[in-house]
């Protein structure tokens, strides 16, 4: 087998799947891909003739396979996008606030041994053991996410995960988060302790400079387990795996990683280390500036950004090896155009190049966990828990 990679353009949706009338209403007209099209125009000769024509109006020819895939897990999340792209089937979560589930989570990390408190007297937010507060998440969506706050000075990172894997037990939210870096103490947290939306408590993370050098993170899914996942079977089985953008956060892998977030700067960092690495490495790349170019309703900069990796792509392509493969992709949708700044549920494009690959037509996948199924397929590892390879398809065998 040669290199492969998996290229994903958060929030480059292409078109609102079907099942928004019901799931998401507020998306049935969300097209990431149409919309910039229309309002900003695209300049994508390298995606277009890799086959982006073929996927959004059936038009031109192709030189990479070409189709698009549904989401299967609930909504239209990065993390739980992430997690279906390398395997896994995620659960429907709840939304939950700490005021409701406040009391379980106690409950439970009690009965594990460890003290827990309030940490504001009559307030839904806890302390754990002196060294972790346990909150809302003020950044997402209402209710979407439990965070964990570690003082690392007074705890391992490693320990804090053991004590996370105890709160993701009693609790059916999207996610848990747990992080810290050690030039943040305990003082600093607490200092950042707020209300943000009526009962909703939690730590202002911006506030408190956790996320300077030195951030460690955990994202614990519901219904997500890691060990069936692609990234972590590759890493099992001795391919070295490479995690570059925001993959080097929301997939759970013990290899490279580098959370870089200024297209550019992630561009130049994938193509050093794809030149250096093992005929074997995987690479799992994601360019995060789509995504927030759309959460900032700002079509330009979103042009911007895909004008970049088209330009790149433009340059990069000729330089695979024989056995190389390349899939490019997105974990949802995030039109800046439809009238609301969070994630829209589209269908996602898939555009698989290599030498070796044939220009097919790959339909539209029922779950992006096709795409963890094929790098398997063509890693030659197990399959991960959820997905069916299209690497016949790919390949004519």
């Amino acid at each position: 087998m040669g290199k492969a990679t998996l290229l994903v353009l958060d929030g480059f949706g292409v078109g609102a799947m079907a099942d928004c009338h019901e799931t998401k209403p507020e998306d049935i007209h969300a097209s990431t891909y149409a919309h910039l099209q229309e309002t900003v125009g695209l300049k994508l000769p390298t995606l277009m003739k890799m086959g982006l024509g073929k996927i959004v109006n059936n038009e031109g020819e192709a030189i990479a396979a070409y189709g698009k895939s549904k989401l299967a897990h609930h909504g239209a999340d990065t993390f739980m996008g992430h997690q279906e792209l390398m395997g896994s089937k995620p659960g429907k979560p709840a939304k939950r606030l700490m005021k409701e589930v406040g009391q379980q989570i106690a409950d439970g990390l009690t009965a594990n041994g460890y003290h827990v408190e309030e940490l504001i007297e009559g307030k839904p937010i806890l302390l754990v053991d002196g060294a972790v507060v346990v909150g809302d998440n003020l950044e997402s969506a209402l209710g979407n996410i439990i965070n964990m706050t570690a003082d690392l000075t007074q705890i391992s990172f490693e320990a804090a995960t053991k004590m996370a894997a105890v709160v993701r037990k009693h609790v059916d939210t999207s996610r848990v988060i747990v992080f810290g870096n050690e030039s943040v103490p305990l003082t600093d947290i607490v200092a950042a302790a707020e209300e943000g939306k009526p009962g909703q408590w939690g730590i202002n993370a911006p506030k408190t400079g956790v996320y300077g050098e030195g951030y460690q993170v955990l994202h614990l899914g519901y219904g997500v387990t890691f060990e069936k996942q692609f990234a972590y079977l590759a890493e099992q089985a001795g391919k070295p795996v490479y995690r570059i953008g925001k993959t080097a956060d929301v997939i759970q892998a013990q290899g490279f990683a580098n959370p870089v977030v200024h297209t550019p700067e992630l561009l130049s960092i994938y193509k050093k280390m794809y030149n250096e690495a093992e005929e074997d490495a995987v690479f799992l790349v994601n360019v995060q500036e789509t995504d927030l170019a759309g959460h900032k309703e700002d079509p330009s900069w979103y042009k911007e950004v895909l004008e970049t990796v088209d330009h790149f792509l433009a340059q990069f392509l000729p330089t695979l090896a024989e056995h190389d493969l390349l899939i490019v992709t997105a974990d949802h949708g995030n039109d800046p155009t439809c009238g609301h700044s969070q994630h829209t549920r589209e269908h996602t494009p898939i555009l698989a190049y290599g030498k070796q690959v044939q220009p097919v037509c790959l339909g539209v996948r029922d779950t992006m966990a096709d795409i963890a199924a094929t790098l398997s397929d063509f890693t030659g590892v197990q399959t991960p828990e959820f997905g069916t390879s299209f690497l016949p398809e790919l390949t004519g065998k």
